[in-house]
C-alpha cells in the first residue's frame, strides 16, 4: 500500500490524504462502532468513549481477519469538535503512525443515543 501526503496540500494532523491499496487486496468495511461495552454500558466521557470505540473497531477488524496496520480509512461522526486533540491522541494508540489512514470527520447533531458522543467506521485492505 502507498500512503500519500502531497506537498501541495496542507500538512495533515495524523492522517494521510490518500491511500493506494495493493492490486487484489481484500477490503474490510466495518459498521460504525461506538463507545458501548459488550454488556451495553456507555463509557463515560470523551476519552473513555473514544477508547472503547477503537477497542470495538479492533474487535470488528479482527473478526474479519484484519489488523490496525491494514486500516486505510477512518470516518468519524462526533457531536462536538472541541475535543479533537483528545480523539487524535486516543486514535494514535491504535493506528499505524508511520502510515496513518486517510480520514474524514463529520460533526453531527446527534447519534443513535443521546449519551453517545462518537462513532467511527473503518476500512481496511488486506493484501
Amino acid at each position: 500500500m502507498e500512503f500519500l501526503t502531497p506537498e501541495d496540500l496542507p500538512a495533515p494532523a495524523g492522517y494521510s490524504h490518500a491511500v493506494i491499496t495493493d492490486p487484489g487486496a481484500r477490503l474490510v468495511v466495518t459498521s460504525g462502532q461506538v463507545g458501548v461495552t459488550d454488556e451495553g454500558a456507555v463509557a463515560d466521557g470523551w476519552e473513555a468513549q473514544t477508547r472503547q470505540t477503537f477497542v470495538n473497531l479492533g474487535v470488528a477488524l479482527a473478526a474479519a481477519g484484519a489488523a490496525w496496520a491494514d486500516v486505510v480509512k477512518l470516518t468519524y461522526f462526533v457531536v462536538d469538535t472541541t475535543d479533537l486533540p483528545l480523539i487524535r491522541s486516543v486514535r494514535d494508540e491504535f493506528v499505524d503512525l508511520a502510515h496513518p489512514p486517510a480520514s474524514s470527520l463529520v460533526r453531527v447533531a446527534g447519534l443513535f443515543r443521546p449519551d453517545v458522543l462518537i462513532e467511527v467506521e473503518a476500512t481496511a485492505a488486506i493484501s
